[in-house]
């Protein structure tokens, strides 16, 4: 189904893992297709036009930082500059500078908040605008089952988390009466190339916490990515989907 024909996406984070894996799902639910990356120029414009000669929709890749406000502000202008409109934000971006709060250091802290918190900030502030004049959009955020939960030797990542549930909340009560809507995916355990490093007694001391016992795939979080970008979610804002297989229950 061409769930999201017509619409544009702005996925930031979008060159590998979760962030890919949304950029695939989209084009193949028929939208045209933005993404960020920070370094990797090569491996994201190869994405770029893999999906784009997979579905026959047009995926570009921009090079930006999302923690820095001028950076986002000008991908915003450049976006709409080839595409014309956005309709769907996906702030996926993110960053873990992972240790115990007496070894953590305030670079530490501050990286973090920067890269996963503000940079929410930053893209929110510069799509809402275009997206009022039409009045209509979704926005989603990324959080994660840890801001919810909260885990040890991730106080800066979970704070972050955290913070953007309470910032996506607000979001959805301001652009409400604008139809727009904003909610939040908080993925548990998602298979990625740390899992697969795992030594098989940390892996099943995480899977024995996980009901499904199994660990995500980055498409499971884009199927959801999907819903929330689409009209088939039209009343829903403000809400927190938690995509863990029943580890936040």
């Amino acid at each position: 189904m061409n769930l999201l024909q017509d619409k544009v996406a702005l996925v930031t984070g979008g060159s590998r893992g979760i962030g890919a894996s949304i950029v695939s799902r989209f084009a193949a639910a028929g939208a045209q297709v933005a993404f960020t990356y920070h370094s990797s120029r090569e491996k994201a414009e190869a994405l770029a036009a893999a999906v784009s000669a997979e579905y026959g929709v047009t995926v570009q890749a921009f090079q930006s930082d999302a923690a820095s406000y001028a950076a986002s502000e000008q991908l915003v202008s450049n976006v709409i500059t080839a595409f014309g409109q956005i309709d769907i934000l996906v702030n996926n971006a993110g960053i873990t500078r992972d240790t115990l709060m007496l070894r953590m250091s305030e670079e530490q802290w501050d990286t973090v908040i920067e890269n996963n918190l503000k940079s929410v900030f930053n893209l929110t502030k510069h799509v809402v605008r275009p997206m009022m004049k039409k009045r209509k959009g979704s926005i989603i955020n990324m959080s994660s089952i840890v801001g919810i939960t909260g885990n040890a030797g991730q106080a800066n990542y979970a704070a972050s988390k955290a913070g953007i549930i309470g910032f996506s909340k607000s979001i959805a009560k301001e652009m409400g009466s604008r139809n727009i809507r904003c909610n939040v995916i908080a993925p548990g355990f998602i298979a990625t190339d740390m899992t697969d490093e795992l030594d098989e007694k940390t892996r099943e001391a995480y899977l024995s916490n996980i009901p499904l016992r199994r660990f995500g795939e980055g498409t499971e979080v884009a199927d959801a990515c999907v819903f929330l970008a689409s009209d088939m979610s039209s009343y829903i804002s403000g809400q927190v989907l938690s995509v863990c297989g029943a580890l936040n229950t």
